[in-house]
């Protein structure tokens, strides 16, 4: 059985108007595509389904956390995202090309599975940059160690300290002559 059918909605059997369709996303539901960039979430997908005589219009509100790693420490963090998407279905009975917010489906299709769609709209809501402000969260997700080294340049005190042992006496006496001039 396909683990996705929970996303078919069945659009021969609605009538013309507005409909509402709820779904709650999981890392269950990002295991069914290969190299996901996320690892779980906790989203919430609102679909509002208005169902025309010529075409469908999917209304996507997304809104809730994505487990993906910190840019920034490289832990592992909840990152809110939210995020809202149009889609319109249109009827051909050739193949058409998909648009960027317009596909084609057969006519005479009873369904049509959005998983694809709420996969894609998830990705996107994920900003490039994967960080957000942890500080007031306590436990803090992310990796306080790395954020210290990083905020001393890559240093350490114990690095510098081993730094001025490891000097060379050479460069110290060149130094000496420069101040000089």
């Amino acid at each position: 059985m396909d683990p996705l059918i929970t996303y078919s909605i069945p659009v021969k059997g609605l009538h013309n108007g507005i409909h509402q369709f709820e779904f709650q996303i999981d890392r269950f539901f990002f295991e069914n595509f290969e190299h996901s960039p996320i690892a779980g979430s906790d989203v919430r997908v609102k679909l509002e389904f208005d169902k025309h005589s010529d075409m469908y219009v999917l209304e996507f509100e997304l809104a809730g956390t994505v487990r993906t790693q910190c840019d920034r420490c490289a832990a592992d963090i909840d990152l809110p995202v939210s995020d809202t998407q149009r889609l319109v279905v249109k009827f051909s009975l050739e193949e058409e090309p998909e648009q960027a917010d317009v596909i084609f489906i057969n006519p005479e299709a009873q369904q049509l599975n959005v998983a694809k769609y709420i996969y894609e709209y998830i990705c996107l809501a994920v900003p490039l940059i994967r960080v957000y402000d942890c500080e007031k969260e306590d436990p803090r997700p992310c990796n306080q160690d790395a954020l210290r080294y990083l905020s001393n340049g890559g240093h350490t005190a114990e690095r510098e300290e081993e730094e001025e042992k490891e000097a060379n006496p050479i460069w110290d006496e060149l130094k000496k002559l420069s101040n000089k001039n």
